[in-house]
């Protein structure tokens, strides 16, 4: 896999047998992969009082309220992910337009909104990704660098797939990983034997 002068990342590509059409058939979520990402991300937090401070504590690299919500207004974002708390969601909600396209919006059901911003934080910062399937009804998810060797990619692979599959909507009808490919940021797919692997 290794094509480029820099450590690539591994990407995998799950095109899936839904109609993402409907709302039942679609598919998102997170998961923490047991190796990380080989990423280094950055976590904002929107927070005030006792959780700003236990965000500050577990390493989020921005952190703040009114100044936080501007400084996104204003079109500063050096952030990779963002985590809110329950009662700051008010104010962030109002952020939509501009961190919902960059698949940056805190939603309880990833975990991002929550007031355990210690946990949130550790575990976005140890691997934990998101996936989420898109209107052609393919996934595509980080599964870790070129670097890691294939045993690692390996388990962090079979990770997501369990999660994958885990999240089959029950009205999801015919074959439902039509096909997986694996590819470096700047390599050829390889693709994969969905159903074997």
């Amino acid at each position: 896999l290794d094509t480029a002068k820099f450590d690539e990342t591994v990407e995998a590509h799950f095109r899936l047998g839904i109609d993402t059409r409907k709302a039942d058939q679609n598919i998102r979520g997170s998961i923490s992969l047991p190796h990380g990402t080989g990423k280094t991300v950055r976590v904002a937090v929107f927070a005030e009082g006792e959780q700003a401070r236990a965000a500050e504590e577990a390493g989020a690299d921005l952190g703040g309220s009114d100044d936080l919500v501007a400084q996104v207004q204003a079109g500063n974002i050096d952030f990779d992910a963002a985590i809110a708390t329950p009662p700051m969601m008010a104010k962030v909600g109002r952020l939509g337009k501009i961190l919902g396209p960059r698949g940056l919006m805190p939603n309880p059901k990833l975990g991002t909104v929550t007031m355990d911003v210690t946990k949130a934080i550790h575990e976005i910062k140890a691997g934990k990704v998101e996936y989420r399937v898109d209107k052609t009804s393919i996934v595509h998810v980080p599964v870790g660098k070129v670097s890691f060797g294939v045993d690692k990619l390996e388990e962090n692979l079979n990770t997501l797939m369990d999660a994958i599959i885990k999240a089959k909507p029950a009205a999801a009808k015919g074959t439902y990983i039509k096909s997986l490919v694996i590819s470096p940021t700047m390599g050829p797919g390889v693709k994969f034997n969905a159903l074997k692997f």
